[in-house]
């Protein structure tokens, strides 16, 4: 027998050992399910807490990453409008100062062309006045030819009676010495003493400017009816030997001084032009040897001017044509960094548009680890006491008596 005091009462109970075991069976068994229930309310608050802290990490960790995804985004987007800006401020920029340059030197092109058409104008004027001018003198020779005429008919008597003792070539030096300090300071006129290839003429004249240019040179040859070596009496019979002299002696013109065929309308008219026979070749009287001196130099010096300004003005269109290469040069050139800087624009922007691409792309990585996170969270929300103790023997064991205590109550 085994005595139990009631704790309420004080009443003294006497049970048998076995009443007493089955009494103490039943308060153990309840003392555990209290405590199995104390544990399983503690796991399952545990559990909650931790989803709760898992939850609130995940939140705190999206939104830390999504507010750093969106920053980086508003950075890059602020400095590809910076760059583009400034890359448009650049590239406006450089087209107006190219524009600028191109017409500055447009402009001055267009001034200097004007100029250049002016001067060339006045060149023009210039030459034509001087051919007006030896037209004119020309017509006064003429007018002194035909003055001339009937004096020259005359003369032919009288040259034959002044000329005895002295040659037509002494004749032709003495006129010409006697205005060569007024007319022809600065000319040569000498007799040609110098053969070649067995030949020779009978006087040179060459005159040169202050350059040292040659203005004129002439070939001259005397030729009279009583010359011990005058053979041939007439004048074409001279023309062959005087060109291949004149060529020889490098001379540009080539003059026939004769008294030859004195009964000749045509050669004692004055100056006659042969060059339908012989380049640049003349044939006059003796009257007429200073005027053809002084008709061929004042045409030479009148075309050398004009042959002066026509190579001032050739080479200024030379010029201009170098400037308009120079031009050319540079806007190609120009227009070829304009290309290389568009290029470079492109690559900025492709470059830019690529890191807002990468970006997207980690958004959506964060975006799926968000997802997973999502389902671990479902998972978490799925778990149970009996699905922790589903692999713990001791626990399963627990858990079974106490479903089996359940079924028997």
């Amino acid at each position: 027998m085994a005595e139990i005091k009631c704790p309420n009462c004080g009443t003294i109970i006497s049970l048998e050992q076995s009443d007493l075991d089955s009494v103490v069976l039943q308060v153990r068994d309840e003392q555990f399910q209290k405590e199995l229930a104390e544990r399983a309310s503690y796991i399952e608050a545990d559990k909650q807490r931790e989803i709760e802290l898992v939850q609130a990490q995940a939140a705190t960790a999206l939104k830390e990453q999504a507010g750093a995804k969106d920053a980086r985004i508003a950075e890059l987007q602020a400095q590809l409008a910076a760059q583009r800006e400034t890359l448009e401020a650049q590239h406006e920029l450089a087209v107006t100062q190219a524009v600028a340059t191109v017409e500055k030197e447009r402009d001055a092109l267009a001034a200097s062309i004007e100029v250049k058409e002016a001067e060339k104008a006045r060149a023009e004027a210039t030459f034509k006045e001087q051919l007006a001018e030896q037209a004119k003198a020309k017509d006064d020779i003429i007018a002194f030819q035909k003055d001339e005429i009937e004096r020259m008919k005359d003369m032919k008597a009288r040259l034959s009676t002044k000329m005895v003792g002295e040659s037509l070539e002494q004749h032709c030096q003495y006129e010409f010495d006697r205005i060569r300090a007024i007319a022809f300071p600065n000319a040569y006129f000498e007799k040609d003493n110098e053969a070649v290839e067995g030949t020779k003429g009978d006087f040179v004249f060459r005159e040169e400017d202050e350059d040292g240019n040659e203005i004129i040179s002439i070939m001259f040859e005397m030729k009279n009816e009583g010359d011990k070596n005058s053979v041939k009496k007439k004048n074409e019979d001279h023309f062959a030997k005087l060109d291949k002299d004149r060529t020889k002696k490098g001379c540009e013109y080539a003059i026939l001084v004769s008294l030859l065929e004195p009964d000749s309308e045509l050669y004692n008219e004055g100056i006659v032009d042969v060059s339908h026979r012989y380049p640049k070749m003349y044939v006059v009287r003796p009257q007429f040897f200073i005027p053809i001196i002084s008709l061929l130099r004042n045409a030479a010096l009148s075309s050398l001017e004009y042959k002066r300004e026509l190579a001032l003005v050739r080479q200024q269109d030379l010029d201009i044509t170098t400037f308009e290469d120079d031009l050319e040069t540079f806007k190609q050139g120009f227009f070829k960094n304009f290309k290389d800087a568009s290029l470079r624009f492109d690559d900025a922007v492709k470059a830019i548009d690529k890191a807002i691409a990468d970006l997207q792309k980690a958004k959506d990585k964060l975006l799926t680890s968000e997802k997973h996170l999502t389902a671990a969270n479902n998972k978490l929300e799925g778990l149970t006491v009996k699905k922790l103790t589903r692999k713990n023997p001791t626990m399963k064991a627990k858990f079974d008596a106490l479903k089996e205590a359940d079924g028997e109550d």
